[in-house]
């Protein structure tokens, strides 16, 4: 399969701009030949709409997954998209699959970063969310999330081939070590390919690192976003590129636990 990462600048507080960005860069993957377009952590939002997620935030039935269904449905393409997600009196910090009009699968956050999102969303207790996308495994986290070596781990021991990361990665001093870096470990010590999916610019709250990537099982980088500006990242996912990655790096086969 060919995989598509959006490293986008969202517009905080502005679902229909948002959508309407990640329409363009769906059809753009599309023609590109990729079944699966990832964009970042609360997308549809903007990850620094603060106090407004909290009217913003809709059902995983609600009009938001409706439209980005039809986006889907319209470009013959999967997505997967952040979304302040409300269910009951809880609001998660989620991120949406949808494959067309058919059924749709929600992953949660179960590690909340700092007082913002925690002054704003529920945690998740952690768990293995994968998803059959046309034959391939997919995993799926958010941001911090991924930076847990555990949570990684539980995904590939759960059979997943590639595990998606939409990232809300704020600029540090650190930003670069956590992409460029945690992230390829990440994939090699579990064979798998990463997609780590950032915002780019900044809003009234945040200004964002990009650096986004998509890492391969044996810890190289397939594609790679800038620290600045909007881009799409296409990569070839093909597993029996890297059986003697696998091979010769059997962690998942000799664990012991």
């Amino acid at each position: 399969m060919k995989l598509a990462a959006l490293q986008m600048q969202s517009v905080a507080g502005d679902v229909t701009a948002n959508l309407a960005r990640i329409r363009q860069a769906a059809l753009e993957a599309a023609a590109a030949g990729a079944t699966l377009l990832i964009t970042p952590e609360l997308s549809l939002t903007g990850y620094g709409a603060g106090e407004a997620i909290r009217k913003l935030a809709e059902p995983e039935d609600g009009e938001q997954a409706d439209r980005l269904a039809a986006i889907s449905d319209e470009t013959g393409i999967g997505i997967v998209a952040g979304f302040a997600e409300r269910h009951g009196e809880a609001i998660y910090n989620s991120a949406l699959y949808v494959d067309g009009l058919g059924a749709r699968t929600v992953y949660r956050k179960s590690h909340l970063y700092g007082p913002y999102e925690r002054g704003l969303f529920v945690p998740e207790e952690p768990k293995a969310q994968v998803i059959n996308h046309r034959g391939t495994t997919v995993g799926l986290l958010i941001c911090y999330d991924v930076e847990f070596p555990e949570n990684v781990r539980r995904l590939a021991l759960a059979g997943a081939e590639v595990i998606a990361v939409p990232t809300a990665l704020p600029k540090s001093d650190h930003d670069e070590l956590i992409a460029r870096k945690m992230i390829p470990v990440r994939a090699f010590e579990n064979q798998v390919f990463v997609a780590y999916v950032n915002h780019c610019g900044a809003d009234a709250l945040f200004s964002y690192a990009g650096l986004s990537v998509i890492a391969a099982p044996d810890g190289s980088l397939l594609a790679e976003g800038g620290a600045t500006g909007e881009k799409l990242l296409i990569a070839k996912i093909d597993t029996g590129d890297y059986v003697e990655s696998a091979a010769a790096n059997s962690y998942l086969a000799d664990l012991r636990s």
